[in-house]
């Protein structure tokens, strides 16, 4: 074989190599939340409803008490208020905080900060501030209406007639009424990675239900389950 060949054969023979060495299969594909651009996955969203036999001013401070996360949020474990600033000129007694948080899912387990926002009675929305390695975006809103006594609702119990007398009296704000309280959760979440979506789909498909079930056990392990 002519020495002046040899270079031209091996940079063939290279590069059929490095074809079929680096031409592997497009994984993403595999994921079911994989987008058609390369940006990662695109949002999931879930909304979840729920009539709860407790008041709006109940619900909301569960909920507002960032501290309390690890507590009854899937998957947090940790929680930490960086500040809390309210809003002077809001007449509605709104608040934002800061909140760093700590997410730990099976192999997974990473610190962000997410921005809470606080409308006393009314919602409770959780913004993640940048993506993280984990989450490309992170979007929870609780939100806490007046539902009428006779909804239907599993517990099918309400607060202690003391208790109902006592936020009775609260009045006009809405804090003290006794009605139960329609629940609803809109959470919104993107992977960053589409083979992260791929290995917790079967689990963060069901997410908001763990949410809220986790939701209803720790009202009634702070306020019972009410008298019937």
């Amino acid at each position: 074989m002519p020495i002046a060949i040899l270079p031209r054969l091996a940079r063939c023979t290279g590069e059929r190599f490095s074809r079929h060495l680096f031409t592997l299969p497009d994984l993403s594909s595999l994921s079911p939340f994989s987008g058609q651009n390369n940006n990662g996955s695109p949002p999931q969203v879930y909304h979840e409803r729920k009539i709860f036999p407790y008041t709006q001013k109940q619900l909301y401070e569960l909920v507002a008490d960032a501290t309390s996360y690890p507590r009854f949020l899937p998957f947090c474990t940790g929680a930490r208020v960086l500040n809390k600033h309210a809003q002077a000129a809001d007449p509605s007694g709104r608040t934002t905080m800061d909140v760093e948080l700590t997410v730990g899912f099976m192999s997974f387990k990473e610190s962000y900060v997410s921005k809470v926002t606080c409308r006393p009675y009314e919602s409770v929305e959780a913004v993640a501030a940048s993506s993280t390695p984990l989450f490309k975006s992170l979007n929870t809103v609780w939100r806490f209406q007046p539902a009428s006594a006779r909804s239907p609702h599993p517990t099918a119990r309400f607060p202690p007639m003391a208790e109902q007398q006592e936020t009775a009296a609260g009045g006009a704000d809405g804090a003290g009424d006794s009605r139960p309280t329609l629940v609803t959760l809109d959470l919104s979440f993107a992977f960053a990675n589409p083979m992260h979506a791929a290995v917790s789909s079967t689990v963060f498909g069901q997410v908001s239900k763990m949410m809220v079930k986790a939701f209803e056990e720790r009202c009634i392990e702070i306020y019972g389950p009410g008298d019937t």
